[in-house]
């Protein structure tokens, strides 16, 4: 959890991962004030047409509920010499004076840390998952079964089976489990592209280990890129999903799954209303590979990618702050080969808009390696049209940059001097400006000396001639293409 200081009010806010809990040390039921009462069924042979009509939850449980499963798991972890349970709770001092957004991006998952001088001992930790075939294929998220040494299944019938992890993937969250069994309950696979905002869907799972917890809610969007996982769009929903609901099934009306529940964000470590599943769409191509050759390979561009922001969009001449900007291409990569170059924003793939640069790898990892993929991209005032095909993963994720936003206006500030043949070699480019010192805008925009200026709104520089032409004929902002310890960054920098 993490407390961040918005002017006067604290707030905690973790991005937690909805699912394997540890041990639970100490009482866990709380006075939660007045419950809420539950929205009666709706006989619909009396209700109008016109009338909303609710989708009988207990229809939908009875029948797909023994479809899904309690997943206990043993793995190893820290232990103090004192007691084991210890290794239940995170433990990790902060190096920055409890600076705020330390543990922002870290996720809850209980057994893990521990400080210096503890001893390994097993840990124990549970989450949800739900079967997918009648011989035994189990579905649940990577973060539930990770480091595990063994993991058991319990069905509905109070059945236990030790499960095989026939693969995982940790770049998409999916992990595919194997029981020894027949016959089973099986849950079944809807199209989660069909879902609507604002449908009604239902949570099962096992929420701090009480199984078989059935929460209800409706979807309250679609294709949210969150900070720590690009790659997937999540489904958010305001079912009440909390740690120990990781890995079980989000069902929609009709009682098919539609996503596989993950991560929540939170104020207290516990459910705010902010739930994420990752679409079945995603997940059945993920689980399909699995199943077949054990591991999950990922299509990449070999770019990075920035958002725009209106600074940005101002300075490429957009009608609106929307796409994907490239700072950087890999050289020799899928999107260098196809002819993207740093600057080009890229606003569609294969039709679908890009508004948001976390839309992108989302997109791009639900390809193949070796597929083709039309980009519209904005480059210099114009749009182009360009196809690539995408490269094999391997580990390297599209990435997601960031940039410091200029708060102010002003000149733009910067002593420049041309870079030297030795020192073009030692930073690997071909053009560029070193900055020796950098004050107004473009101090306050967050470009530092010692950086290196290789292009503005995406035109390489070769000489201080060609930037002070470009800043003369920025009107509203600039954008500055930065190389700073190896990594390359749009800037935008606002003009007086």
């Amino acid at each position: 959890m993490q407390v961040l200081s918005l002017q006067n009010t604290k707030l905690v806010l973790a991005l937690v991962a909805a699912g394997a809990i540890g041990g639970m040390g100490g009482s866990l039921l709380h006075n939660m004030g007045e419950a809420r009462a539950a929205a009666p069924l709706v006989n619909t042979a009396s209700v109008p047409a016109a009338a909303m009509v609710l989708p009988d939850f207990s229809q939908i449980t009875t029948q797909y509920g023994p479809a899904v499963v309690n997943i206990s798991v043993t793995s190893v972890g820290k232990a103090s010499d004192d007691s084991a349970e210890t290794a239940q709770r995170p433990q990790r001092d902060d190096p920055f004076g409890n600076d705020p957004f330390f543990e922002f991006f870290r996720r809850f998952q209980q057994g893990q840390g521990g400080a210096p001088g503890q001893k390994e001992a097993p840990a124990r930790s549970q989450g949800s998952g739900f079967i997918v075939s009648a011989d035994g294929i189990v579905m649940t998220n990577a973060h539930v079964v990770k480091d595990a040494k063994e993991v058991v299944v319990k069905l509905t019938d109070r059945r236990e089976f030790v499960a095989k992890v026939l693969g995982a993937d940790p770049k998409t969250d999916i992990a595919v489990l194997k029981i020894d069994a027949k016959n089973l309950p099986v849950a079944t696979i809807g199209k989660s592209s069909d879902l609507k905002v604002g449908e009604w869907v239902l949570a099962i799972g096992s929420p701090y280990g009480f199984e078989n917890t059935v929460t209800a809610g409706v979807v309250s969007a679609k294709g949210r890129s969150l900070p720590d996982d690009s790659a997937v769009p999540f489904i958010q929903t305001d079912a009440a999903v909390n740690p120990g609901n990781s890995g079980g099934p989000l069902f929609n009306s009709r009682g098919e799954v539609i996503g596989i529940n993950s991560q929540i964000y939170s104020r207290t470590g516990g459910y705010q209303g902010l739930s994420f599943a990752i679409p079945m769409d995603l997940a059945s191509k993920v689980k399909d590979q699995i199943v077949a050759h054990g591991k999950v390979e990922h299509a990449r561009l070999g770019v990075s990618v920035q958002e725009v922001n209106q600074a940005l969009a101002d300075s490429f001449k957009l009608d609106k702050p929307e796409g994907a900007l490239v700072s950087g291409v890999e050289k020799d990569g899928p999107g260098g080969k196809a002819g993207l170059q740093p600057g080009d924003v890229i606003r569609q793939v294969d039709g679908h808009a890009v508004v948001s640069s976390g839309d992108l790898p989302a997109v791009i990892s639900q390809k193949a390696p070796g597929d083709k993929v039309q980009l519209d991209v904005w480059r210099k005032g114009a749009a182009l049209a360009i196809e690539a095909r995408l490269g094999n993963a391997n580990d390297k994720p599209v990435q997601v940059a960031t940039s410091k936003e200029a708060a102010s206006q002003g000149r733009l500030g910067l002593a420049l001097r041309p870079l030297q043949p030795e020192e073009l070699r030692a930073a690997g480019v071909a053009n560029g400006l070193l900055i020796e010192s950098s004050a107004g805008a473009a101090a306050i925009a967050g470009v530092e000396s010692g950086d290196v200026l290789l292009a503005i709104n995406g035109t390489p520089v070769k000489s201080i001639d060609q930037v002070r032409v470009a800043v003369a004929k920025s009107e509203k902002s600039i954008a500055l293409l930065i190389l700073r310890a190896g990594d390359t960054i749009f800037v935008p920098v606002r003009m007086g």
